[in-house]
């Protein structure tokens, strides 16, 4: 096996009987999202194509597919890079985040019936227990930015009833996994997530709009500092990622987004 199919992982070469188009695109993004392809790395399309055993043209077919999916950048006469994210983009995505989450709370104390954020709490609960159970046998939870606790966040935007809210805040997230792919979850940033998401919750069963979106804009704030500090940013360095609430904060723990 090639070093990029060691990295990558087993089923990293292109094997006969089966779409080499497709193939070639699933083993690309898996050698981005591993970071095998490292953000901000040059794509050699002829090392790249003979290590994983296939012609230019599906490989070049997988780098536009990957490309408007986000994970890669085409620079004109240059070629495919891995995207990699300044801090003033994931701020301004973060920001984005937070308006639209902070709308679609209010929205959802508005118009979610009992059940809806029952079943709200129900999944928070699940979501809660499973990492208490990964805690307690050794294990921890997939690496990656993209967990269950995010689920809480979609799910949440979901009850507003607004498609355009919820789509909007789907392409967001979809950003932040994007540019968190290669960094590692805290387990105390973890449990400190769990319980901001059932304050915030006890607070929208109350229908109390004040409380929940304080609570959650709290919330949201740290979490955006909190991701620049595990990307190796100092969040003081960057007045704009401190709302009032949370200025000068000393909570910043390593965080899932």
């Amino acid at each position: 096996m090639n070093a990029y199919a060691e990295q990558a992982g087993s089923s990293s070469v292109v094997q006969r009987g089966a779409t080499v188009s497709r193939q070639t695109e699933s083993i690309l993004r898996e050698m981005v999202l591993n970071g095998t392809l490292a953000p901000g790395e040059r794509l050699n399309e002829v090392t790249i194509a003979d290590r994983l055993g296939v012609s230019r043209g599906p490989l070049r077919e997988a780098i536009q597919k990957l490309a408007g999916e986000g994970l890669l950048q085409l620079e004109s006469h240059r070629g495919a890079f891995v995207r990699k994210y300044e801090p003033r983009e994931i701020i301004e995505t973060y920001e984005m985040r937070i308006a639209l989450e902070l709308y679609a709370v209010r929205l959802v104390i508005e118009r979610a019936s009992d059940d809806d954020l029952e079943a709200l709490g129900i999944l928070l609960a699940e979501s809660s227990a499973a990492a208490e159970e990964a805690r307690a046998g050794g294990g921890t939870p997939a690496p990656g930015p993209y967990v269950a606790e995010l689920d809480f966040h979609q799910r949440m935007v979901s009850l507003s009833e607004n498609s355009a809210i919820v789509a909007a805040s789907l392409e967001v997230n979809h950003r932040l996994f994007l540019a968190l792919t290669h960094t590692e979850r805290s387990q105390v940033r973890r449990q400190h997530s769990s319980s901001e998401h059932q304050e915030v919750l006890v607070a929208v069963r109350r229908r109390d709009t004040a409380t929940a979106t304080a609570l959650l804009e709290d919330h949201l704030e740290i979490s955006m500092q909190n991701t620049l500090a595990v990307l190796g940013l100092d969040p003081l360095e960057y007045p704009q990622a401190h709302g009032p609430a949370v200025h000068g904060s000393k909570n910043v723990l390593k965080t899932e987004v």
